[in-house]
């Protein structure tokens, strides 16, 4: 199966939402690409953050690190660092991120159909909600970086994917049971059409999993917010 959106380092843009396949194409780990080389990500563990910790875990964190992912949290104003093993919302330099998978954009805007062609094969690779200016996207995973702001991660609820893009609509689903990322709702669609394939014929199998990632693109699903980063946690708490 051909992966869609793949794309060269020197294409990148700052506030670009990146992912990577990892495990044989299994699943895919999403990120925001801030400039130099460097990737503000939503981990389940690992990495460098900014949240309040001791100076002696500030020290072991940096020495653990690779150096350009030490020099990235060095920049950062008022850096300071939780330990590794507690995740959260990261800075890492680029190879980190990929972990030596290739390097994929997530793409926006895209159009009904195109959208239908992507999650057929694939979910986790595009929306058809629009982007926000770099400039905002960028606001908004530095200050969600600093905070350690978007909660706890949980893989079915609030994964890296919620996480990059958050940062490029600014959208919510407010009360959320499910995570809004396009990877876990290919899998629900999975499911969904291989029961309906049984009901109406294997024919329109691949018709009923399109249009159920469709149904719950936060491009045209109801009740979607858009949240400033600085009311996020308050409006999640909710």
């Amino acid at each position: 199966m051909a992966l869609p959106n793949k794309i060269g380092i020197e294409e990148l843009k700052p506030g670009d939402h990146i992912y990577s396949w990892r495990f044989n194409n299994i699943y895919s780990h999403h990120g925001i690409y801030v400039g130099n080389h460097q990737v503000i990500h939503f981990s389940s563990s690992g990495g460098l953050s900014t949240s309040s910790s001791s100076s002696s875990s500030h020290t072991s964190t940096l020495s653990s690190a690779c150096q350009h992912c030490a020099d990235a949290l060095l920049q950062l104003p008022k850096q300071k660092t939780h330990a590794p093993s507690q995740g959260g919302v990261i800075i890492s330099c680029l190879n980190t991120f990929l972990k030596g998978g290739d390097l994929h954009r997530y793409a926006y805007s895209v159009s009904m159909e195109d959208f239908k062609a992507q999650t057929r094969d694939c979910g986790g690779t595009c929306t058809m909600a629009p982007s926000d200016p770099p400039d905002q996207v960028l606001h908004r995973a530095r200050f969600l970086l600093e905070t350690n702001g978007f909660g706890e991660y949980k893989l079915l609820k609030n994964n890296c994917e919620d996480f990059a893009m958050y940062c490029k609509t600014s959208l919510v689903k407010k009360r959320f049971r499910l995570s809004r990322s396009g990877q876990l709702t290919s899998v629900g669609a999975a499911v969904a059409s291989k029961l309906g394939a049984k009901i109406l014929g294997d024919n329109i199998r691949d018709e009923l999993h399109s249009w159920y990632c469709y149904m719950f693109d936060i491009g045209v699903r109801r009740g979607v917010d858009k949240v400033p980063v600085e009311m996020l946690h308050e409006y999640i708490s909710c």
